[in-house]
């Protein structure tokens, strides 16, 4: 068991995961967004990833997972791939995508529109669950920071998408 804190290019505050795996180009982390609280998992895109400590802290919290017996589990049929694959991946195993770039501070849930090259059209989830099909912001793969999913928030999307979608 390893938790590792990570300093993402362009963002100020610093991400915190248990480590689950990693390839050339993505780490999977079980996401800690504060103490010892585990949310959902989240996966970081290695080119953007500035620094990586595993020291006191990390251990700290490492000791209390351990405790709590957390599990290190990976995520049911997911493969490291490309960022459309991983998102393609995400909606088709739930229904939706949750996607951070250099802004850090903003979430994009979304279905994929169309994607061409690097550039990729998403249909927006909005808070309320409402897809919004005529969202035509150009997003760079490429500028993709971090993946997440399973997340309390994202499963709190991902209901009302599917409440509404039942409703109409």
């Amino acid at each position: 068991m390893k938790v590792e804190t990570y300093k993402i290019k362009g963002w100020k505050d610093k991400e915190t995961g248990l480590l689950i795996s990693e390839n050339e180009e993505w780490i999977l982390v079980k996401h800690i967004p504060v103490d010892y609280l585990i949310d959902g998992y989240k996966l970081y895109n290695k080119k953007y990833v500035k620094k990586r400590v595993s020291k006191k802290n990390e251990a700290k919290i490492e000791r209390v997972l351990k405790l709590k017996n957390v599990e290190i589990d990976q995520p049911n049929n997911f493969k490291f791939s490309a960022v459309i694959e991983i998102l393609k991946w995400s909606e088709e195993t739930y229904g939706l995508f949750e996607f951070q770039d250099h802004l850090e501070d903003e979430l994009f849930y979304g279905k994929i529109n169309h994607s061409e090259g690097d550039h990729l059209v998403i249909d927006m989830i909005k808070s309320s669950g409402e897809i919004e099909k005529e969202y035509d912001y150009t997003f760079s793969l490429s500028k993709i920071r971090s993946i997440a999913f399973e997340t309390d928030y994202f499963e709190s999307i991902r209901l009302l998408m599917s409440n509404r979608i039942k409703i109409v």
